[in-house]
């Protein structure tokens, strides 16, 4: 991953962390439910970007370098990998 790219993932985890928190607080505090709820969701989305940046590079470079490479059981494995990331059966 280079540096930018690692820069905003860490950026808007910790951004998240920090609308978790307050959430936490929210829900201590008897905050009316759909404000916590608009929170919740704003966390998710947030995940739903970092999961996009990460998918994004790792498609760029791990997958780009297996495809290129010569070994095929590799090739497989990142198919594999990538599929399963998008497999709904496997989702808690």
């Amino acid at each position: 991953m280079n540096d930018k790219t690692k820069k905003s993932v860490k950026q808007r985890l910790a951004s998240a962390s920090g609308h978790i928190k307050g959430i936490e607080r929210m829900v201590e505090e008897d905050v009316y439910c759909i404000d916590v709820i608009k929170q919740i969701q704003a966390v998710q989305a947030a995940l739903n970007k970092v999961s996009t940046m990460m998918l994004e590079n790792h498609l760029r470079t791990c997958v780009t370098t297996a495809i290129r490479g010569d070994d095929p059981d590799e090739r497989e494995t990142m198919l594999q990998e990538i599929t399963g990331v998008f497999d709904m059966t496997n989702k808690i």
